[in-house]
């Protein structure tokens, strides 16, 4: 399979307009949406092909609620760091869409799949969830590519959340994903809108 320029031209784009969403339409997904989705994350590379995900498609209204008062309790322990106007700042910021966002992933990482039977991960363990990551950001791009939008909720306790999902030993929370259409479309990180952080481009280091 031979790429050509014009489909560099679209992944670029595509990278270009992928953003961390919070504010969601509440229109249900299309099941072949949500293939491509699962294809999409099989697909990703991995450490050793070990595929250390595991994903939970959480539908239940009460679990739901739970990790949205999780995110409220982390939340409000994480203002504490802000003083004066950068507090005030921070208050302003809608940081989740768990209220709207019709579909919602809780991922985890395995600490030490049978799959891939060690290969690669035994100075560089972090590899597992690296590779989780790549399977995630690959959701990511296949939910833009569906004009679809995805929000990473980080501000969560694992601990907790493993525990409210009650997931077995060694699975590891890694990231839950709030998945919608979004109420509009943004080319700028809203982090970078909203002046928070800009989001410059970062110049690579030669040795």
């Amino acid at each position: 399979m031979q790429f050509t320029d014009s489909d560099l031209d679209r992944l670029m784009l595509l990278l270009e307009w992928r953003r961390d969403v919070r504010h969601f339409r509440p229109d249900p997904i299309p099941d072949q949406a949500l293939r491509h989705l699962e294809r999409a994350m099989a697909l990703a590379p991995s450490v050793g092909n070990s595929r250390p995900w595991r994903v939970v498609r959480v539908q239940s209204a009460e679990l739901r609620q739970a990790a949205q008062a999780e995110f409220r309790r982390c939340n409000a322990d994480a203002a504490t760091l802000y003083h004066g106007e950068r507090l005030r700042h921070y208050d302003r910021l809608k940081l989740e869409g768990m209220e709207t966002a019709p579909l919602q992933l809780a991922v985890f990482s395995l600490e030490d799949p049978e799959t891939g039977h060690g290969l690669g991960r035994q100075t560089m363990p972090q590899t597992l969830l690296q590779s989780t990551a790549m399977a995630i950001f690959s959701i990511w791009l296949a939910a833009r590519a569906q004009n679809l939008g995805v929000g990473m909720v980080s501000i969560l306790d694992p601990n907790r959340i493993e525990a409210i999902l009650q997931r077995p030993a060694g699975w590891r929370f890694a990231a839950w994903l709030c998945i919608g259409h979004p109420t509009f479309d943004d080319d700028t990180p809203l982090l970078h809108r909203e002046g928070w952080q800009e989001n410059d481009e970062s110049d690579w280091e030669i040795l």
